[in-house]
């Protein structure tokens, strides 16, 4: 006699099949069965029977259904269901059913492998297994009975599953254990830990690129049917196979632990460049940068982004090597470094990058996903459970580093750019500024040797004024001094202030500030290629005007007039070189060239637009003589139309004192553009400009402080001044200088 109930109703009698043809006898002998040897009540017998809504009548039909069945198996079979308070039990040998033969396989593997025979295990499990033909109780139609019953008995077959593949893999049995598990992984592509095992079976069969790929295909059905990220164990199993750890299953438990705790031999990997040694100015920076980098992350799925951003040469790389070096005893894991731009200034892929560093963590080469998605989840993966510091520098944009975030975890990065970085989410940004110039001369010091400072204070204050505060020109300026031992600071003060050529001077083997500054300006001009509103000049053509114009400090109002355009438009444009690092905005409507910047602003003039430069000079010079005059009231013509000959509005000044702030607002443009009028072949128009200002100075009553503007303009020019100078007195310059219009 032999009842089978894992599949398929089988009676099994005197080797012939025995047939229970009424639905609700087959339901009641297969609860009987389903609790061989123990008293099944008769109110849950009737609740399967029924499915979950007896009758009034149920006890009484119950009876006349256990009767007719006991008659249809016959009195040899029949006398094995029991009347017994408060219901039935059906008497079974534990070899009388499949069911019972199952449990007894599957205590026999368990005994086993606690005693460490893993290959009785392994066989005794397998032979409880091999007992399954289907879901249980298949034909039996009862969902009560299969929800309450059938349940338990398909989770008791996983767990056998599950203990049948560990000690199968713990016996080294990989490549056979293959099949089942694709099978078992395809029949349910959600249940996390079979495909940890899949994966460990693919990576001890030298499929490691295979395995991951299993991580990523569950990940995707995560997602897109959960809604959730895989759970920790098929995590952590991935990064034991990226690290290839040869993670083992322990057998006899029910979940994998082969990925419970980190590998010893992952590399560790220590990337970080030689920061520079002369350092100075930057104290309380790195203090504050250092409290940013070790504090926890404000949100539990958020990373911490230390974003170091500024011009070329201020001194971001050194300040984020200086901090990063200071705390590598913090990030026990090590330190990943990548330049984020190749020897020609181009952006690198930060595909590329993300294949290094998978490298650099212990990832074979050929297991390196082809996507920079999936090599992105890899990173984030293997960076999960370690303590790192990552170090990004020269960044072109946000774009570039969104997939190199470590993401969730104790992992740091920091970041330099010379762009603002203001879109990259959840980043404390720190805008890195040029050195005061106490923190220049001590940089310098350490460069060139403090005493030599000392002897020499003017010369030496001298050289970084004109580095501008940038730690890269003043320590090119220092090599070059060590480098000519008969050079005194004076000496090079005087070729780096007085040769023309103040970016060639400022370069030292492979170490040049040009480099850094001409790819901002190369980066602006194909900026400009999509310029913003239509009106509005490029920014690489203002640029080039500043050139041209020469000035350190300047207004919207003169470039205005050289790009020919509205004042509005002329601010707009200048704020975008402000944000492009080639200008600085002391305040709302200023803006300033530091000495380098004006350097390579002349450089770009000279050699992109020389004809362009003279005309816009000229028309710049003739605007500022017509303004001035308007400021005389000796010359004042009174009929004529406050606008240039473009049809440009001149500012509205009136009074001395609104006359004096104009002239001291626009001081450095007016000298510089007589300055650049003289050396660029427009020095007539130049001169005329200086006349009208003498004119004006050398009218009685002038209020001292526009007489002290006027002063300093005309003595920069290289005009002796004095309140009985005057070189038009009869004649207006309207009538000399634009006959046209006033015959």
């Amino acid at each position: 006699m032999d009842f089978a109930l894992l599949g398929p109703l089988v009676i099994n009698l005197e080797g012939r099949q025995l047939t229970v043809p009424a639905a609700r006898q087959r339901v009641l002998l297969a609860a009987l069965l389903l609790n061989a040897n123990r008293v099944v009540s008769a109110d849950r017998l009737s609740y399967f029977v029924w499915d979950g809504s007896p009758p009034s009548s149920a006890s009484a039909t119950l009876r006349t259904y256990v009767m007719r069945l006991r008659q249809v198996l016959g009195p040899r079979v029949g006398r094995r269901i029991v009347t017994r308070f408060p219901g039935y039990l059906i008497e079974l040998d534990e070899c009388e059913s499949d069911l019972g033969r199952f449990v007894a396989h599957r205590r026999a593997g368990e005994s086993a492998i606690a005693s460490g025979d893993l290959a009785t295990g392994a066989e005794e499990l397998n032979r409880a297994l091999s007992l399954w033909r289907d879901e249980p109780l298949l034909d039996i139609a009862s969902s009560t009975l299969c929800d309450v019953e059938v349940r338990h008995l398909q989770e008791l077959r996983s767990q056998t599953v599950a203990k049948w593949i560990d000690v199968e893999l713990e016996l080294g049995r990989h490549h056979g254990m293959l099949p089942e598990l694709w099978r078992l992984v395809l029949q349910n592509p959600l249940d996390e830990p079979m495909a940890a095992r899949l994966m460990l079976a693919l990576s001890r069969s030298g499929q490691q690129a295979e395995a991951l790929q299993v991580f990523q295909r569950s990940r995707a059905l995560l997602i897109d049917q959960l809604g959730a990220e895989p759970g920790p164990e098929l995590r952590r199993m991935q990064q034991r196979v990226l690290r290839d750890d040869e993670p083992r299953p322990s057998a006899g438990h029910d979940r994998l632990p082969s990925a419970a705790r980190p590998s010893r031999n992952r590399p560790r990997p220590a990337q970080l460049p030689v920061a520079p040694t002369a350092f100075a100015g930057r104290a309380d920076e790195a203090t504050a940068l250092r409290s940013l980098v070790c504090s926890p992350a404000s949100d539990p799925g958020g990373a911490v982004i230390v974003a170091l951003t500024g011009g070329p040469g201020v001194g971001k790389s050194a300040l984020a090597l200086h901090l990063a070096h200071g705390l590598r005893d913090t990030f026990e894991d090590g330190q990943l470094f990548a330049e984020l731009r190749d020897a020609d200034g181009r952006p690198v892929s930060p595909a590329d990058v993300l294949a290094r560093f998978l490298t650099d963590l212990g990832l074979r080469r050929s297991a390196v996903p082809h996507s920079l998605v999936e090599r992105a989840h890899l990173y984030r993966s293997l960076m999960a459970d370690r303590r790192m510091l990552v170090v990004l520098d020269d960044a072109q944009d946000a774009a570039q580093v969104r997939s190199l975030i470590p993401g969730s975890g104790d992992s740091r990065l920091i970041i330099t750019s010379r762009g603002h970085l203001a879109d990259l989410e959840g980043a404390y940004t720190f805008t890195v500024r040029p050195l005061p110039e106490a923190a220049s001369l001590e940089l310098l010091g350490g460069v060139v040797g403090h005493q030599r400072v000392r002897e020499e204070p003017f010369a030496a204050r001298r050289i970084a004024s004109v580095c501008a505060g940038l730690p890269l020109a003043l320590r090119i300026a220092g090599a070059r001094c060590l480098a000519r031992e008969q050079w005194s600071l004076d000496d090079m003060a005087e070729r780096l202030t007085s040769s023309g050529r103040l970016l060639d001077e400022l370069r030292v083997g492979d170490l040049t500030v040009g480099t850094g500054l001409r790819s901002q300006y190369a980066a602006l001009r194909a900026r400009s290629a999509h310029p913003g509103p239509p009106a509005d000049p490029a920014p690489d053509a203002a640029f080039r005007a500043l050139g041209v114009l020469g000035a350190a400090d300047v207004s919207p109002d003169p470039v205005a007039v050289m790009l020919n355009c509205r004042v509005h438009q002329a601010q707009d444009t200048l704020e975008r070189l402000v944000d492009a690092r080639l200008l600085t905005s002391p305040s709302p409507g200023r803006y300033h060239l530091d000495d380098l910047v004006r350097a390579l602003a002349r450089e770009v003039a000279e050699a992109e637009a020389p004809p362009v430069g003279r005309a816009i000079l000229r028309e710049l010079l003739t605007w500022y003589s017509r303004v001035c005059e308007r400021l005389n009231p000796d010359v004042r013509p009174g009929p004529r139309p406050p606008s240039s000959r473009t049809g440009r509005t001149l500012p509205a000044v009136d009074g001395d004192e609104s006359a004096a702030r104009w002239l001291a607002r626009q001081r450095d443009s007016i000298v510089g553009a007589v300055l650049a009028g003289r050396r660029s072949g427009v020095g007539h128009t130049a001169d005329l400009l200086v006349a009208v200002l003498a004119d004006l100075r050398s009218v009685e009553g002038l209020l001292p402080g526009l007489e002290a503007v006027l002063d300093s303009i005309l003595s920069r020019v290289g005009a002796r001044t004095g309140p009985t100078t005057r070189v038009f007195p009869e004649s207006h310059f309207w009538r000399l200088h634009d006959p046209v219009s006033h015959p």
